[in-house]
Order: C-alpha cells, then structure tokens, then sequence
C-alpha cells in the first residue's frame, strides 16, 4: 500500500451538512489525529440543526471526538433537505470559515454523495478553499452510493471501537433509525480496512492532490 504523508498538522477544518455527519465520515480520524497531535486547532461547521437539541448533541460528541483539541465548532439552522434552495447562506458559511482559518486539511463530504445537501456542501468547499488537500468522507445510506476510494485512514480496533461508542452515546436521536447501528458503523470500516491491508479504515475520496516529492523546485 502506497503511503503520503500530509505532513505536520497544526488546524483542521471539517465540514458538514448534519449534526452526526462529521463523526460518522470522520470520526475515526478525528480521534487519531487529535490523540496523535495535542492541541490541534479544529474548525467546525454545520449547517443545519442549531437551537435543537441535534445541536445539543453536536457539541457533546465533537468535544468527544476531538479531544485536546483547541475546537471551534459553528452550527447553523438551514433547513434539512433544503440545501439547494439555501446555497447563498451556505455558501456564506463556508466563506465565512474560509476567513477564519487556513487548516492544512479539510474533511468534507464527497462531491457525488447522494445526499443533496452532503453534495451542495461538497462543491462549495473549493469555491473558498482552492488550494488545500479535501478529504471528501463517506456516509453509508438508503441510496447506496458507495463507492471506489482513493485515500484510506487506517484505524486501530481501539479507536474504531471508541468512534462507535462515542456515535452511540452522543447521538441518542438517532438511535431509531434502523441504519444506526454498531453493525453497520464497524461492518463498512472493515471493509475499508481490508482495502488498505488493516483491521479497520475510514475511506476518502480525494478529487485533486498536488505532489511534492522533493525532486524539482519549479519556483512559484
């Protein structure tokens, strides 16, 4: 398995449509890098969900998921399911981010994610943040859009273990749905973990990368 390192991470950025979005896609990885790198500064946006208690829940599990992190966590009320008909006040959020930090690294849904408003978010993101490494998360769904990935975290069983426990604790309004389960959260991470030749992976899909392999100097 081909490695690439990001190299020191000092802010990340991670963006979602949904409360739970985030610690679904990433969670595993938020967990590894915030353990591994004490201090991170983690910027976070959602856009929908504010003054309920998704937001409540939100907080709690981001606080959990991003420990010892210097985390900055925004939480907006656009209307579920209605992203496309709100893209000037989501696409002000994400310029809005945009002037507040310059993470090394952004976590956000996929571009052909299913979902219109994992999808809407998706595409506005380079629109503000044009030149950064986007790590675009998976979230498992009805629709079935799954797909080839591009770029594997690896997670050990410890913290793939943690991140189900943390969704399961800290989103109790999601508990009904008959999607939210340990199975389904530990069942997709093994697969990706058998496609990067570890127990356990978040998968991401990575759109465009430049390489610096320390060969040629091409100036600016």
């Amino acid at each position: 398995m081909i490695r690439l390192g990001a190299g020191p991470l000092n802010r990340i950025a991670a963006v979602g449509a949904h409360c739970d979005d985030i610690a679904i896609g990433a969670g595993g990885t938020l967990l590894t890098l915030c353990l591994a790198r004490p201090g991170l500064r983690v910027d976070a946006l959602v856009l929908s969900g504010a003054g309920t208690e998704r937001e409540q829940e939100e907080r709690a599990a981001l606080a959990a998921f991003c420990p010892g992190a210097d985390l900055r966590l925004t939480v907006l009320k656009l209307p579920d399911g209605r992203m496309p008909v709100h893209w000037d006040e989501a696409k002000a959020a994400v310029e809005e981010l945009r002037r507040e930090t310059d993470p090394e690294l952004i976590l956000a849904p996929r571009t052909d994610d299913a979902h219109q408003d994992h999808r809407g978010l998706a595409q506005l993101i380079p629109t503000a943040f044009r030149d950064h490494l986007v790590l675009g998360y998976e979230i498992a769904k009805w629709d079935g859009d799954l797909g080839r990935m591009t770029a594997y975290q690896p997670l050990s069983p410890e913290i793939a273990e943690q991140k189900v426990r943390l969704l399961q604790e800290h989103y109790p309004s999601q508990r009904h749905r008959p999607w939210y389960d340990r199975e389904a959260f530990l069942g997709l991470a093994r697969i990706r973990g058998i496609e990067c030749h570890a127990r356990y992976a978040e998968a991401f899909a990575v759109t465009k990368v430049t390489l610096n392999l320390g060969t040629l100097d091409l100036g600016d």
